[in-house]
């Protein structure tokens, strides 16, 4: 018999990280968009490895790849390279993710296969669209990235402010272009979108939506786990990858002055920092009150029997998909109102929201207080993920863009 044609269309994904596994924010919605892309293309990903343990997940993407072109990424080296920004007036981010074998792969393989359409996931990835044959080229912010780095300046001081500050404005002139030339621009939120437009009218009409989703059925109550917790008092929980500052930051001030307060009423509540590459910063929380665990091979046991699950995070673009995964697991979650930005969800019902450290104390010891209280939350936070954030539903704003020829009229996916 004869092999049954392919009749999807091909199309090239470039990824400034392996989307597999989704262990941390940026890969659960790269590798959502590369599952539902697949359905329908054949595809072509290009992309970095930056941490040996994602090695061995190489062979896996041909599960949904034809083609994939993995370049090993050293993040020191990387860091040195990103230096010679310095000298050639661009953000330091476009040479850290800069490889002329994977620019060489991009060309070859768009010429060999006549591909037509690419999606770009993460800004400084979209220096490897300027080449001839691609007709149709979207691009996938996610979060405004300059707007992340300038507000990082304001937080350290010089030289690092100088440099944050000057990598806000130099990634700004880059993600301008990259829009300008590409067909459209998507963001996680309303509010990101917004930012974008205020700062680059230019390209107003080609800016859209496209909402973070959850795996409801990998992230649920239903599922049967073990208690990862020895006996004790209340567990207050992070999760995240601890080696992103905002992450840092968030557990820093989280552990260094708000459990203190929360301690004086409930004195056995622990708090427990689940995530993998605890800096020495974080590792350096670790004591009676507070663990830190590093890598663990599957989240969800610790979010299903946590008492509470915090989101202190002072500096935060987008919706994050800690917030959902733990909403999905029917946890009460005290959120920061930064990292509550752009999450449709009722304030005292579906979640707490704190704007401030005395609201964070306030609000997580009432959740540690009040024992009937968190099941009521936690399964109005599942009933908001499941009607709100499906990935499913949000990733029609990417098909309908590839769909569709290029005109002003973008998509836009939100919470419904």
């Amino acid at each position: 018999m004869s092999p049954v044609a392919d009749d999807r269309s091909p199309l090239l994904y470039l990824v400034h990280r392996i989307p597999y596994p989704p262990n941390k924010g940026d890969k659960v919605r790269s590798f959502n968009i590369l599952r539902q892309l697949a359905k329908r293309h054949r595809i072509f990903l290009g992309t970095f490895v930056d941490h040996p343990d994602d090695v061995r997940y190489i062979e896996q993407l041909s599960e949904w790849c034809e083609e994939t072109h993995v370049v090993r990424l050293a993040p020191r080296r990387a860091r040195l390279c990103s230096l010679r920004g310095l000298l050639t007036g661009e953000a330091l981010s476009l040479p850290y993710y800069r490889s002329a074998a994977l620019a060489e792969w991009v060309g070859q393989v768009v010429a060999r296969e006549g591909i037509g359409q690419a999606v770009v996931f993460s800004g400084p990835m979209a220096q490897y669209l300027d080449i001839p044959g691609l007709r149709r080229r979207i691009v996938d912010f996610c979060d405004l990235d300059s707007a992340k780095w300038t507000q990082y300046a304001s937080d350290h001081r010089w030289p690092m402010s100088w440099l944050y500050r000057r990598e806000g404005l130099r990634l700004l002139a880059f993600e301008r272009a990259a829009a300008a030339r590409s067909d459209a621009s998507l963001f996680v939120t309303d509010a990101e979108a917004a930012l974008f437009r205020n700062v680059a009218p230019e390209v107003e009409a080609k800016i859209g939506v496209m909402q973070n989703g959850v795996d409801a059925d990998f992230f649920s109550p239903e599922h049967d786990f073990a208690n990862p917790y020895p006996a004790g008092g209340p567990v207050v929980l992070f999760t995240g990858a601890m080696d992103y500052w905002p992450n840092v930051d968030a557990v820093v001030w989280f552990a260094g002055e708000l459990l203190p307060r929360i301690r004086t009423k409930f004195p056995g509540a622990r708090f427990w920092i689940v995530g993998m590459n605890p800096t020495p910063a974080v590792q350096a929380l670790a004591g009676e009150s507070v663990v830190v665990t590093g890598t663990v091979p599957d989240v969800r046991p610790y979010l299903a029997h946590a008492d509470v699950v915090v989101a202190p995070l002072r500096i935060a673009r987008g919706i994050q998909n800690k917030v959902l995964e733990a909403m999905a697991m029917a946890r009460p979650v005290v959120i920061s109102s930064a990292a509550a930005t752009g999450l449709e969800a009722r304030p005292g019902y579906d979640c707490e929201i704190a704007h401030s450290g005395e609201e964070f104390v306030s609000r997580t010891v009432a959740l540690l207080g009040e024992v009937a209280l968190r099941p009521t939350m936690g399964l109005a936070a599942r009933q908001c993920v499941l009607s709100r954030y499906s990935w499913s539903a949000h990733l029609v704003a990417l098909e309908k863009l590839l769909d569709s020829a290029a005109d002003s009229n973008v998509p836009h996916t939100r919470g419904r």
